[in-house]
């Protein structure tokens, strides 16, 4: 199972009036970790959006566990938690300096086509990709 790792500097903008990361910032992060694992896996999710298709969000699931604050370096790590070939769950931890986790979630997303937005297979539109995807699913607990 792969787990990519991207670096966030927290920027002034994404904190709000408690001097802390606004809570909705933390879903652009889980993109920005979302897309380096798709890169760190030899594809580029703007190559599926030249082709027609896109992977819209279904479901979001998030935990918030400790503040990050403007200045401070954050950690999103990212895997494939499920993956069956219509429906990818992405899962997420962000860590701080230390370590310590301190947001942790989920992301359902299946594949439609750009212009109807109707659900299509990946393993059948995107056979490579859903060969690496079932390699780097995390094993079943």
């Amino acid at each position: 199972m792969r787990v990519s790792e991207k670096e966030i500097e927290v920027r002034y903008a994404e904190t709000d009036a408690m001097q802390v990361v606004y809570h909705g910032q933390y879903l652009v992060w889980f993109e920005l970790g979302r897309t380096q694992l798709m890169e760190d896996l030899g594809f580029r999710y703007a190559d599926m959006e030249e082709e027609g298709y896109l992977a819209p969000v279904l479901d979001v699931q998030i935990s918030y566990r400790k503040p990050f604050r403007y200045g401070e370096k954050a950690w999103v790590y990212t895997w494939i938690q499920e993956y069956n070939g219509v429906r990818t769950v992405y899962g997420y931890e962000i860590k701080n300096r230390d370590g310590d986790v301190c947001v942790t979630g989920t992301t359902s997303h299946t594949l439609v086509k750009k212009e109807s937005f109707r659900p299509v297979s990946m393993k059948r539109t995107f056979p490579d990709w859903h060969k690496v995807y079932l390699k780097n699913t995390q094993p079943a607990k």
